[in-house]
């Protein structure tokens, strides 16, 4: 029994460093919601959901590497790179992440359940989140003191506000056009390195957000969820 409560004690501890040092959830709830609302999606209402899923520690090793992209070598963002991770898309053992990869991967996923007459909607659900998180620039940048610090203050510069303001991210929505997988990975590109940018900004500048930055981020991620959607033939509401 002492050493069944010793592994105990290990297995406890070896989580919670592991989880300590993975990136925490990316915009909260409210966001997420509003995000996919904005841009059309029928299931807008289950959009926090795989953070939900992620929040249950037999699923992380999965699905939290699909969130973020711990970008330590600061490298732009390109299709190339993009579409290196989709074949990484939940796979446990990337601590790398592979958010972009997963943005393709959840679609490819719709359109393989889709194909064999299956209900298909709950890979985009995965996908309008993994959108959402697309825009946020500290899941695109390396997870140090100053990501660990800062991260959930930055998840919820717009919370308290943001569904008050879906209408302004509607109005604000880009046009895009996503014909293929290569339009599909320029546009993810197109994103990211906005928010990284942004990322490597407020940390030269040691400050947060603000809620402009914020809002703009929300409407690039809306703004190419609304596109995915249409891609993957379904119509936005």
């Amino acid at each position: 029994m002492r050493t069944l409560s010793r592994g105990m004690v290990s297995l406890t501890t070896f989580l919670t460093l592991m989880f300590s040092s993975l990136p925490a959830f990316s915009w909260h709830d409210k966001t997420h919601l509003s995000v996919a609302e904005a841009a059309g999606f029928e299931l807008w209402y289950s959009a926090a959901a795989p953070d939900v899923a992620k929040s249950k520690s037999e699923f992380m090793p999965v699905e939290g590497k699909n969130h973020y992209y711990n970008n330590i070598a600061g490298k732009e963002v390109d299709e190339s790179l993009v579409m290196g991770q989709v074949d990484r898309y939940n796979k446990p053992d990337d601590m790398e992440g592979h958010l972009y990869g997963a943005i393709i991967g959840a679609v490819r996923a719709y359109q393989a359940e889709k194909a064999t007459g299956k209900y298909a909607e709950y890979p985009l659900v995965f996908c309008a989140h993994y959108i959402a998180d697309l825009s946020m620039p500290l899941h695109n940048t390396p997870y140090d003191d100053f990501n660990k610090n800062r991260h959930s203050i930055n998840d919820g510069i717009i919370e308290s506000s943001v569904r008050n303001n879906i209408g302004y991210i509607q109005r604000n929505i880009e046009d895009i056009t996503i014909r293929n997988e290569s339009d599909f990975a320029r546009e993810i590109a197109k994103v990211a390195n906005t928010a990284r940018n942004l990322g490597f900004r407020i940390r030269e500048e040691k400050r947060d957000m603000t809620q402009n930055e914020a809002y703009l981020q929300v409407i690039r991620s809306a703004s190419l969820l609304k596109a995915v959607l249409k891609y993957a033939g379904k119509n936005p509401v």
